[in-house]
This record gives structure tokens, C-alpha cells and sequence, in this order.
């Protein structure tokens, strides 16, 4: 109970199935599911808040499905860093014993663990200019654009006025 502030014994957690015939296994995955759901609820957090899983409009379902992807395939390589990471915290958070830092403390200590690594052979430059469009010829159909920030919301009247000095 070293969790629980003060001195408070915690309350029984009662939890309600409509199935039939459950075996204890089933009933102990049950519980232990609930318990982990906030570590599943933070974990979706962090994908959109901080590595931007909605952030770009996509305009492909399939697109859309490698963007998650490659969030899923960042989030395993902070998951995999932790060990490399030195924990620099914010002034207010208690220190991480060394391997068991958070995805969001390994993705601040990043930059050092990056800077750390060997140099990598650089991609091979093309000998030519790949196909393209004809030189002088107009682009007829540009793709359409959509902003990759949040994007704020003016009311009428702020439209109409910038109508009029205009």
C-alpha cells in the first residue's frame, strides 16, 4: 500500500462481467486488463500528443495506415533506447532508476544518444536527373495542401473585417 496517499487501505474493486462460465484464469486477465488500462490510455496520449499520430490530413486510408506504422515503429525505437538515454529530467519529477525511463524521457535524452552513435554512410547520389515533368511545361494538377498544425477557428465577424481593409 506505498502507493496510496496518507493512510488509507484501498476500497475493494468490484468488477462486472456478463459472461457465463468464466475460469479464474479468465476472471485474473480481467482484472489485471482493467488495472493496465491507464498505461494504455497514456500510451495513445503520448502517440498523438507528442510523436503526432493525427496531426497530418491525410489523404489516403492507406497512407493513413503507414503513418501508423512508422509512429508504432518510433515508439519501439524509444522503448528499445531507454538503456542508452541519461534521464534528464524536469525539475519537478523524481529521478528513473537507469534502464527504466519513460518514452517521453528517452525522447528528451534523444538528441545525446544520436549524437553519441558512429557516422553512417550517407545515401548514393543518382548520376542522372530522374523522369519528371518536361522542363517549361505548367503543373495542371497540384496536389492538394493541408496544414500540418492545428488550425484556429475565426469567427464572421473577423472575416468581414478584414474583408473591408482590404
Amino acid at each position: 500500500m506505498d502507493r496510496l496517499p496518507g493512510d488509507r487501505s484501498p476500497e475493494p474493486l468490484w468488477l462486472w462481467s456478463s459472461r457465463a462460465r468464466t475460469s479464474a484464469a479468465e476472471v485474473n486477465r480481467a482484472w489485471q486488463a482493467f488495472l493496465r488500462r491507464f498505461d494504455i490510455e497514456h500510451m495513445f496520449r503520448f502517440f498523438k500528443q507528442i510523436l503526432g499520430w493525427t496531426r497530418p490530413r491525410l489523404r489516403d486510408p492507406a497512407a493513413a495506415d503507414r503513418w501508423t506504422w512508422l509512429i508504432i515503429a518510433c515508439y519501439a525505437q524509444l522503448y528499445l533506447a531507454r538503456h542508452l538515454a541519461a534521464d534528464l529530467r524536469l525539475p519537478w519529477q523524481r529521478p528513473c532508476p537507469p534502464g527504466r525511463l519513460t518514452p517521453a524521457r528517452v525522447r528528451r535524452g534523444f538528441r545525446n544518444i544520436r549524437q553519441a552513435l558512429p557516422d553512417l554512410a550517407g545515401a548514393p547520389k543518382p548520376g542522372k536527373p530522374g523522369p519528371g515533368r518536361p522542363p517549361g511545361s505548367k503543373n495542371r494538377r497540384p496536389a492538394t495542401r493541408h496544414d500540418v498544425g492545428k488550425t484556429v477557428k475565426r469567427d464572421e465577424a473577423s472575416k468581414k473585417a478584414r474583408r473591408q481593409k482590404g
